[in-house]
């Protein structure tokens, strides 16, 4: 096998392990399809792949060191990541019945690509993967960049489809309000959880 596919095959194998483990958004997706359900939570789920490809695809491509070199602006990141991941935690604890995640509505396409870039293990999948499988030898950073992106999406939406799925199977059994409310809370501690890594 020659260089590039097998690098390809190794990638896909580290993006299917990184989109498939807990994580801000697997949690995020998790509330979404116990909310609203598998249907209605597909354009979240598009969101989340679509926004780690595009992250992936930058970071690869060099914003990720100009972040990492330049403290001030990673400090800035960070704060900024910080926040909004207190504010999504808020709306998945808060979430009624009728919506999910964010003011009673699921949350759509935008708002979970958007979260990617305020997501840790975003950063981290990123960051490690730029770190890894970036070879000189195997073309130009841009032509690189688009295969990591593209293969990241191929790899992110079954994995985390499982994440939405599991969401709409335990919907059925949050029959109460109070097991209902339960759970979002749960969801939301999760997420807020995540901001102490964040923090680190």
């Amino acid at each position: 096998m020659s260089a590039a596919p097998a690098q390809a095959i190794t990638f896909f194998a580290f993006s299917v392990a990184a989109a498939g483990t807990p994580g801000p958004s697997n949690v995020l997706l998790t509330a979404t399809g116990a909310n609203v359900g598998v249907l209605r939570g597909l354009p979240a789920l598009l969101g989340v792949a679509l926004g780690m490809a595009w992250m992936m695809f930058i970071v690869t491509f060099g914003l990720g060191s100009v972040i990492l070199n330049h403290s001030l602006v990673l400090t800035g990141v960070k704060w900024c990541g910080v926040v909004v991941l207190c504010w999504f935690a808020w709306k998945v604890a808060t979430a009624r019945r009728a919506g999910a995640a964010t003011d009673g509505r699921p949350v759509g396409l935008i708002g979970a690509a958007a979260f990617q870039w305020v997501n840790p293990k975003s950063w981290l999948v990123c960051a490690s993967a730029a770190a890894t499988f970036l070879h000189q030898g195997a073309g130009s950073a841009l032509g690189q960049s688009a295969v990591l992106g593209f293969v990241f999406f191929l790899a992110c939406l079954p994995s985390c489809f499982l994440w939405l799925a599991f969401g709409a199977v335990l919907q059925r059994g949050l029959r109460s309000e109070r097991a209902f409310r339960l759970f979002n809370v749960a969801m939301g501690a999760l997420l807020a959880a995540s901001v102490i890594l964040f923090i680190w």
